[in-house]
């Protein structure tokens, strides 16, 4: 098969931010020998991509590079012994190069996706869903029954953190912060929704005094130590991200007071060393991606040209739902 020799990308050259990204022509990327070479027809935007933009992301990249974490597309290149082949329908991830006409991903990150499910849908679960299953599941072992806060539930991760909660059988109570957000959250499922404001007193009076037994929190920032208050006995609180940009500190006294727990959730560390299987995860979860239970509330869908606004709506916290890219035609 004949590539085009250079491809159209995302390009961070200067930390400077999303509206400091370019869109640049670049020499199409070169597998290496247990990577696959995919053609690019959507792509999703996620938080780590606005925090690349600026590199603060844990992961750190020499620059220049080109942006973006997850994507869909068609295999158009793969090694010989390889499980892919060409023409192959295909989700992946990645540390970055999602953002682009063509992008290699390693074989242990790509995820076949079934013809039932579209690029567009595909593109906006990978690092979500994921991330999701593996806070819900084995970081905070959720237990049907439990009821459950949930931080930015109208984000790409708040959604499917919803999804993945109802699927263990929770009550949620979901926190956005706008009358669109809450759409959002009742679309994904949520029983609740309630906003920021006060929210320590509305969860006070919908447990009838009792507490929350699990938050899922990707926002951080001033809701911290309310979100701690609002634990029952042995409740605990798992730690996603920064979206709100401030990092939180913990009195520990606290934690002894009511026996509950801070839990870190880092899957994205993980998943780059090895140590946790997003091939495993997926296949686990295909039934529930085919049937729809886990599924983006895609907020908006941007042409290619378009992609550093779509970056920037992320990073001012204006998206609802998901936001995906439409690179390719397919």
């Amino acid at each position: 098969m004949i590539h085009p020799k250079v491809m159209r990308a995302v390009r961070n050259t200067t930390h400077g931010g999303p509206h400091a990204l370019r869109l640049d022509e670049v020499p199409l990327p070169v597998p290496a020998n247990d990577e696959v070479l995919i053609r690019v027809e959507a792509a999703g935007v996620t938080f780590p991509d606005v925090l690349q933009t600026r590199g603060d992301y844990q992961l750190r990249i020499p620059l220049p590079f080109t942006v973006g974490c997850e994507f869909a597309g068609v295999i158009v290149g793969a090694p010989a012994m390889s499980p892919y082949a060409v023409g192959d329908r295909v989700a992946a991830i990645g540390p970055a190069g999602a953002f682009a006409e063509y992008a290699v991903a390693n074989e242990k990150q790509v995820l076949p996706l079934p013809d039932s499910v579209d690029f567009l849908r595909a593109a906006g679960m990978p690092m979500n869903v994921l991330t999701a299953d593996f806070a819900v599941q084995q970081r905070g072992n959720l237990r049907a029954g439990e009821t459950v806060l949930i931080h930015g539930a109208a984000g790409g991760l708040g959604v499917a953190l919803i999804q993945r909660a109802k699927l263990a059988g929770a009550r949620v109570i979901a926190v956005v912060s706008t009358p669109a957000k809450e759409v959002v959250a009742r679309g994904a499922g949520a029983d609740v929704v309630i906003h920021p404001d006060g929210f320590l007193q509305e969860i006070r009076q919908i447990t009838s005094g009792r507490g929350i037994d699990m938050v899922l929190d990707p926002v951080g920032g001033d809701r911290f130590t309310d979100s701690l208050r609002s634990l029952a006995a042995n409740g605990r609180l798992l730690v996603l991200g920064f979206a709100g940009r401030s990092i939180p500190t913990v009195k520990v006294n606290r934690l002894l007071l009511n026996n509950i727990a801070v839990v870190g959730v880092g899957w994205g560390g993980l998943m780059a060393n090895g140590r946790i299987s997003p091939h495993e995860q997926w296949m686990n979860l295909l039934p529930e991606i085919q049937s729809g239970r886990f599924d983006p509330v895609i907020g908006d869908v941007v042409p290619f040209d378009r992609a550093l606004q779509a970056i920037a709506s992320l990073d001012e916290r204006r998206a609802a739902g998901k936001i995906l890219i439409q690179v390719g035609t397919g």
